[in-house]
């Protein structure tokens, strides 16, 4: 993959960096390489080649040793990101190491984190949601948080841009608070589901089931072979299908010949030039030697994942820049939000019982939010909003002590009864107490000053649970469901995995670390488009509107450099 910076001249100058090669930094780098710079790409972990790097790609259950159960030495590791109930043998190697990278929980805060080329994208759960004006609105019509500097309008072209270059399976619905994106065909609900579908919008004015919209391939597209339902797509796809930094945006980049990456490179601080008021490169501590390294360039893309990205702006001081890079407004590190789930009801659907279904889509389906979107659906309980995901899948045969010998084993062949769960994804709102901050009392194993995180949900979120567990019992029980069972799996923020904000997009340079076009205010030349620039949380899954935001900085950024205005 690309040119591999290791072992050769150390100080270089490049056009253009980008710290991170996970969801927002493989775009940055598709861009800028694909629009002529020069682009290092500073990773933290190790290089992951598509395909050759998956090695539990096609393992099957009985071939992962304990059956896919962790060590006690890899659970020690992980000690942290355990908690999710998540990691197993398949994916154990893609998730980064908690004991070498602590951090401090002032608050309960699961902080997920992968470092290797790619990061989370070969991770992440491919639901794909655009914004609507709703979401971008709420904050200055709510008084919540600070205005965003941008309306769907300017987004919207970016959002098809990278839609058409993923590749995004979906149904159109011509809902404002849901805008249609440009959609490869749907996969297929199945026949409960369906039942569902048509019973719940027959009941509910206003209320839609829908096919989740997803970053999976159901035709091939652009070189790439589509969806082959074997939902294992967190252990690396062979197939291309869906979207990964390894899989789309890097190996575009790659064949721009401009494209190096240089692995095992910390990100320590962003240099600052006080007589040029601009940033002239990154510092990076190399991983292995813990060499202290300097490059240089003339545009610089922060893209190591919210969190990081925040850690690295605090830890890039300078005599201008006291409290961290950009940091004037004194905003760096506050108003951390994530998403609530694991809330909703599960119930039992008769019949169907001589229906199955064939494969294991990686995909379930959507509710639309639709609390908050107009004055007839304007709640005086919580702001805001939620959607939900869900699935109907047959259970399992119920363990029946009493069978034995030929009845037991036939008895294995019979699936259970088919069962339907919708779990809600609400809104978290910006709330400035919500913070990280550097703790130099705790080090890394490379000597550097760890996260401290103070952040919880609120009573707004919790009012919005309680309608997401409220609504959900209800509508299974309207659509004709037995056993019936809500339930409120209470979780600590992080959990959700969309972390965002710490270094907000803003109008004014005085409440806001960015401006509209995800510039930090004070130093033109240095961009944030990962989950830290988000001003606001809406309610949907948030990595299509970090590629869009991505693709419309960085056709900014080099038409101002081409300018020479940064």
């Amino acid at each position: 993959m690309a040119n591999l910076n290791i072992d050769l001249v150390k100080q270089m100058t490049y056009d253009a960096i980008v710290i991170g090669s996970g969801m927002s930094g493989g775009w940055a780098a598709k861009e800028l390489c694909e629009k002529g710079l020069k682009t290092l790409v500073l990773e933290r972990g190790r290089i992951v080649e598509h395909v050759t790097d998956y090695p539990t790609m096609n393992l099957d259950p009985w071939d992962l040793e304990r059956r896919g159960a962790l060590t006690p030495e890899q659970k020690e590791k992980h000690y942290k990101a355990i908690r999710t109930g998540w990691i197993g043998t398949d994916t154990e190697h893609f998730w980064a190491d908690d004991k070498a990278n602590p951090y401090t929980e002032v608050k309960p805060f699961l902080w997920l984190r992968a470092h290797q080329m790619g990061g989370r994208s070969l991770l992440w759960g491919k639901q794909t949601y655009r914004w609507s004006d709703i979401d971008f609105r709420a904050n200055a019509e709510d008084g919540h948080g600070v205005d965003w500097p941008i309306r769907y309008k300017d987004i919207e072209p970016w959002y098809t841009y990278v839609e058409k270059f993923a590749g995004i399976s979906g149904e159109a619905l011509g809902l404002p608070q849901l805008p249609d994106s440009h959609f490869l065909p749907p996969m297929e609900l199945n026949c409960v589901e369906k039942e569902v579908k048509e019973r719940l919008e027959k009941l509910y004015d206003g209320r839609h089931l829908i096919i989740g919209r997803c970053a999976h391939l159901t035709v091939p597209h652009n070189g790439r072979g589509k969806c082959q339902f074997r939902n294992r797509c967190n252990r690396g796809c062979p197939y291309g299908a869906y979207f990964s930094s390894n899989g789309v945006t890097l190996p575009a980049a790659e064949a721009t010949g401009n494209l190096t990456i240089r692995p095992f490179s910390i990100a320590q601080s962003i240099i600052y030039d006080d007589a040029n008021e601009k940033a002239t490169g990154v510092r990076i501590i190399d991983q292995q030697t813990k060499e202290t390294i300097d490059y240089k360039a003339k545009i610089i893309f922060c893209n190591a994942s919210t969190l990081s990205t925040t850690q690295i702006l605090m830890n890039s001081k300078s005599k201008r820049f006291e409290n961290g890079l950009g940091n004037d407004c004194g905003e760096l590190g506050h108003n951390l939000m994530d998403h609530t789930y694991r809330v909703g009801a599960i119930g039992t659907m008769k019949g169907f019982e001589d229906k199955y279904y064939k494969g294991r889509r990686p995909n379930g389906v959507y509710v639309p939010r639709y609390w908050n979107i107009d004055e007839s659906s304007k709640s005086d309980k919580f702001l805001r909003g939620f959607g939900y995901q869900g699935a109907a899948s047959r259970s399992d045969i119920p363990a029946n002590t009493e069978s034995f010998g030929g009845e037991f084993k036939d008895n294995l062949l019979k699936p259970g009864p088919w069962e339907f769960f919708l779990t809600g994804f609400a809104e978290c709102l910006p709330y400035h107490e919500n913070k990280v901050s550097l703790n130099s009392k705790v080090l890394d194993d490379w000597g550097q000053p760890t996260l401290s995180i103070d952040a919880e949900f609120k009573e707004n979120e919790k009012a919005l649970n309680r309608q997401i567990q409220s609504d959900a019992v209800e509508m299974l029980e309207k659509v004709g469901m037995d056993d019936v069972l809500g339930f409120d799996n209470g979780h600590e923020m992080g959990n959700g995995i969309h972390e965002m904000g710490t270094a907000r997009m803003g109008r004014n340079p005085k409440t806001s670390v960015l401006n509209d076009f995800n510039q930090v205010h004070a130093v033109k030349n240095v961009f944030v488009t990962d989950g830290a620039c988000m001003t606001s949380s809406a309610c949907v899954n948030p990595s299509l509107t970090y590629m869009a935001l991505t693709a419309r900085a960085a056709d900014h950024a080099v038409k101002e450099l081409n300018r020479q205005n940064i």
